[in-house]
């Protein structure tokens, strides 16, 4: 059974870091495309971050240049490496594995990622980032 665990979450000053990981069990050597959700009070869940089985980023525009996501396929760990946080960073932030690979689409010749939920089949519990002013 796939279990992903979250941690690395706390409270930091705008303009600081986080490095967040998401321990992975239960699926071997096989490499899914993991992705970086989170969820602020009041909103939709939305998409932050992804890294396909080939290994291919995509970052949500607004943490574009900010957030780098990574992962340690040895060690079933994935990253989130969040700089120049800014207050409206401020969730709960999931990881999730898609097993059957994310879904992408074209747009003037490039290829971008389509945070389609539906393509994740597991997910942690989450943990919260706040980020003060």
């Amino acid at each position: 059974q796939v279990q992903l665990v979250e941690s690395g979450g706390g409270s930091v000053q705008a303009g600081g870091s986080l490095r967040l990981s998401c321990a992975g069990t239960g699926y071997g050597n096989m490499i899914f495309c993991m992705g970086w959700f989170r969820q602020a009070a009041e909103k939709e869940r939305e998409g932050v971050a992804i890294i396909d089985n080939d290994g291919r980023p995509d970052y949500a525009d607004s943490v574009k240049g900010r957030f780098t996501i990574s992962q340690d396929h040895a060690k079933n760990i994935l990253y989130l490496q969040m700089s120049s946080l800014k207050p409206e960073d401020t969730a709960k932030y999931y990881c999730a594995a898609a097993p059957r690979g994310c879904s992408w689409y074209w747009a003037g010749g490039s290829r971008y990622w389509d945070p389609n939920e539906g393509d994740f089949e597991y997910w942690g519990q989450g943990t919260q980032v706040t980020v003060s002013s």
